[in-house]
């Protein structure tokens, strides 16, 4: 082999070791994001933590720009909205616009009779910028009168089931909020097949003996039937009863990291659930970072007792 030949394998070898060395960084620089799971029978693999739309509900387009960047940046897939959450709709178009097919796509009509709920689906769907979305759910179903106009016919239902069949949504849920929801969700699964249901869980909620065996109850529903168990106010603290609001949620909200941490992973620690995340712009990364460093494991009941005791948890729904 000449001298040529020679520098030129060299050159090579000396190439290829400095692309592995560079291979191999890049590779310890590439976060972990968020896990997915199967969102019930749907099909698709959703992130695990699922966004909520109301936290852009009145930010500016650039804030909302910057949202989409830390969501992305998380793996985050699932979008939930709803057609009351203020401007959400609009700031999430762009997103769809600039992303197309990347996200799952959710959002909410709470108008309980079938014309209403026609008109107040296209209208979502023209304000999401798209032809079509995944998920049409409606939107806190738990009043006995609501629940009855909405689920009999010329109900909010009717108009629902008829944009799945014009390909207008693929899907369709139910949620809610309150101690009898998950009670009212399971008489929804018995009237209807919702291929979804949302509603909260945190430990405090929990503590209450009923919520907690009605919650159960519904799990078990959801499980044998392959619906989708989405929950929210993961980081619930106490209704604010006339304090000054310091946050954007109409609950006061947890706000140290390492509490949020707690929280998440308690939410996260039960397979077969998704957690969706808070109504603000400030707590979202917490929510977010805490969900990516979950483990797998629940945290343990001495780190959930320290969470309780530290904290003036209250209930919300009373």
């Amino acid at each position: 082999m000449g001298p040529g030949k020679a520098d030129e394998t060299a050159w090579r070898r000396a190439w290829d070791g400095a692309a592995t060395t560079a291979k191999a960084h890049q590779a310890s620089r590439i976060r972990a994001v968020i896990a997915k799971a199967p969102f019930g029978r749907t099909g698709h693999e959703s992130s695990r933590t699922i966004f909520g739309g109301a936290a852009v509900g009145s930010v500016s387009h650039a804030d909302s720009g910057r949202m989409l960047e830390l969501v992305l940046e998380h793996g985050v897939n699932h979008i939930d909205t709803a057609a009351s959450y203020g401007d959400a709709e609009l700031r999430i178009a762009p997103w769809l616009k600039r992303e197309p097919g990347r996200f799952f796509v959710a959002t909410k009509t709470g108008q309980r009779d079938y014309a209403g709920a026609k008109e107040e689906i296209q209208r979502s769907l023209e304000r999401l910028g798209v032809d079509h979305v995944d998920l049409i759910q409606l939107h806190n179903l738990v009043d006995v009168i609501d629940w009855e106009i909405a689920l009999a016919e010329g109900g909010a239902l009717e108009a629902a089931v008829e944009a799945r069949e014009e390909g207008l949504v693929r899907f369709i849920g139910v949620t809610g909020h309150g101690l009898s929801v998950a009670a009212m969700h399971r008489r929804s699964l018995e009237r209807f097949p919702f291929d979804s249901v949302l509603l909260p869980y945190n430990p405090r909620q929990l503590q209450d003996a009923r919520y907690a065996e009605e919650f159960e109850a519904l799990a078990r529903t959801c499980a044998e039937r392959g619906v989708a168990l989405q929950t929210i106010k993961a980081i619930a603290l106490a209704p604010w009863e006339g304090r000054q609001k310091t946050a954007s949620t109409w609950y006061e909200p947890l706000t140290d990291p390492a509490d949020i941490e707690v929280a998440v992973h308690w939410v996260l620690g039960r397979p077969g659930i998704f957690l969706n995340t808070v109504a603000s712009v400030d707590l979202l990364p917490h929510v977010l970072a805490a969900a990516e460093r979950f483990g797998g494991e629940r945290p343990s009941e001495e780190a959930v007792e320290a969470l309780l005791g530290r904290n003036a948890f209250a209930p919300l729904f009373v």
